[in-house]
């Protein structure tokens, strides 16, 4: 399996994570304190797909890992 091939199947895999994490968020009973924690947990679940996606258009390795990194 090529480099392309991991990259693309890691994509995929960070959107269905993505996916999974907006279904679980839907879930639970929306009262106050609920609504708090599941939108801290809908937004740092969702920004590891967005994260990733954006270290893919790095211009360099070095680039790349200084986005991956943080």
């Amino acid at each position: 399996m090529n480099t392309l091939n991991r990259a693309k199947q890691l994509q995929a895999r960070t959107k269905r994570f993505a996916v999974r994490i907006i279904k679980a968020f839907a879930r639970p009973p929306k009262d106050e304190a609920t609504r708090i924690v599941g939108r801290q947990f809908l937004r740092s679940g969702t920004s590891l797909a967005a994260n990733y996606r954006a270290s893919c258009r790095a211009r360099s390795t070095a680039d790349f890992i200084s986005k991956i990194a943080f």
